[in-house]
């Protein structure tokens, strides 16, 4: 049986891939994790949603040490799907040189193991962050790449970079490079969705915890040059972006890219503000969330949405879910979270 290794499995988006890829395909599935922001009752979830099993082993990729001794057992590996990194904007703001270290290590350590392994098919865990403050809206895979605004946004434009530099040199290795937006919401199932360890900086979990009374909502600027004057983003069910990897992954296995390294937006092509998102929540969870309204956070951009028609088009890929149901199935979550504790 091929493997599919997936770095960051116990992960928000890593999780619920590996969901997708027991339901969706007949690949092995090895996860790797450190459990740096995440736990493993994870795993727990998937196994009780999916009723499969499949193999977790527990380092740093960091240690190439670690990679060699742990992976060179596998067989058949045919892909790799690389979740694992850092991903807070205001963290990286404070401790940049964590981001540098552990985002662009891990990538170069697996990038190495995967050509001296002979894994010719890797797919990227990129971000719209590498985008900057663009010129134009929505943003097409083609737009200019700005500066940008955090260390975290920086270490997905060198990753890419560092994986178009390889394909470059090794026309036999194939990547996806795929830039998400705002992934949120939680599996329909409402057994697995986002669990920050600490404090979370993704708005949606805030919302969510704010809503049970564990955490206070603050909306960061009201005076952007927006409609309402709150940022805007792309917000996209996780299990769509989920799905985006089993597509991506077939694409490359079948030998449908066109080039050795393909870029792809996954979002809904749909601009939300921070406030839309917020009154999203309230219609469909029937709870006024009571928030207040703070001076800008340093590292966030203006607005950023997709044009997914790339995605579209060659992935075969159509995002299901409107921003209602994604935050009624992040309150799902919420509400499984408050029963067990």
């Amino acid at each position: 049986m091929q493997t599919i290794v997936v770095t960051g499995g116990a992960g928000y988006i890593g999780s619920h891939t590996i969901i997708e890829l027991l339901t969706k395909t007949n690949f092995k599935v090895v996860s790797i994790d450190n459990f740096s922001n995440s736990t493993e009752a994870a795993y727990k979830r998937i196994k009780e949603i999916t009723g499969k099993d499949f193999d977790a082993l527990n380092f740093d990729l960091c240690d190439e040490q670690q990679i060699h001794s742990q992976l060179s057992k596998i067989k058949d590996i045919i892909g790799i799907i690389h979740f694992a990194a850092f991903k807070s904007v205001p963290e990286s703001m404070a401790h940049p040189l964590l981001y540098y270290q552990n985002n662009l290590t891990s990538l170069n350590n697996l990038l190495k193991f995967a050509q001296e392994q002979k894994i010719m098919n890797f797919i990227f865990s990129s971000s719209c962050s590498v985008y900057g403050n663009a010129d134009e809206l929505p943003v097409t895979e083609n737009t200019a790449l700005k500066t940008a605004e955090s260390p975290y946004g920086h270490t997905k434009q060198i990753g890419e970079d560092i994986i178009n530099f390889v394909c470059k040199a090794d026309p036999a290795f194939n990547a996806v490079l795929l830039r998400y937006f705002n992934p949120v919401g939680a599996h329909l199932s409402g057994n697995i969705g986002e669990f920050p360890l600490n404090r979370p900086n993704n708005l949606v979990p805030i919302i969510t915890q704010t809503a049970v009374g564990k955490n206070s909502l603050t909306v960061f600027g009201n005076d952007f040059d927006t409609r309402d004057g709150s940022c805007i983003r792309d917000y996209i069910h996780v299990s769509d972006i989920a799905d985006a990897h089993v597509k991506a992954l077939y694409y490359l296995i079948e030998k449908k890219n066109k080039k050795n390294v393909s870029v792809f937006n996954l979002g809904t092509g749909n601009g939300v503000s921070v406030l839309e998102a917020i009154s999203s929540f309230e219609k469909v969870s029937d709870k006024k969330l009571n928030y207040t309204i703070g001076s800008r956070r340093e590292g966030d951009v203006v607005a950023v949405y997709a044009d997914n028609s790339l995605a579209k088009k060659e992935l075969n890929w159509t995002p299901k879910y409107s921003l209602d149901e994604m935050m009624a199935s992040a309150w799902k979550w919420q509400q499984t979270l408050e029963k067990e504790n």
